[in-house]
């Protein structure tokens, strides 16, 4: 043990005293720019894109393809914080639905969705089960029960 105290002082006595080589400094960029990867680079200084204090933008699109029976539009229209809107499809069951919308930074998103052409909801006769001594019941929509 006191052998390795004195070799362990000798070294770090001789370091001191400049005797033993010391290993100059490196930098870990250094031997990886060597080995081919990518270093980091300096950040570079980048300006900002310009700020339009009243962004104004319109546009609109229409579809209306006859092999698919593919038909809808959209148009929109901004003018700083107040963006209005509309766009329509046809429905499968052949309707034609309709959402206006607007948006400002007071009132938030506000749409109104309106349905027109043929009926969205198809009348379904329910089946009538009688029980033998019991209440006529009636078949429900799932996720419903009616005891009538």
């Amino acid at each position: 043990m006191q052998a390795k105290i004195i070799a362990l002082l000798f070294f770090v006595s001789a370091a001191t005293a400049g005797v033993a080589p010391v290993a100059p400094v490196a930098y870990a960029a250094a031997p990886v720019a060597r080995l081919g990867l990518p270093v980091a680079k300096a950040a570079v200084a980048v300006n900002a894109e310009p700020y339009d204090p009243n962004p104004q933008y319109t546009y609109g699109y229409s579809v209306q393809d006859s092999l698919t029976g593919d038909a809808k539009g959209h148009q929109e229209s901004r003018n700083g914080d107040l963006v209005q809107g509309q766009y329509s499809l046809v429905e499968p069951d052949g309707s034609v639905r309709t959402v206006t919308y607007t948006s400002d930074s007071v009132n938030g998103f506000n749409a109104v969705v309106d349905r027109s052409g043929p009926s969205v909801a198809k009348a379904v006769a329910a089946p009538v089960v009688k029980a033998v001594g019991g209440p006529v019941l009636h078949a429900a929509p799932l996720g419903r029960a009616l005891v009538g």
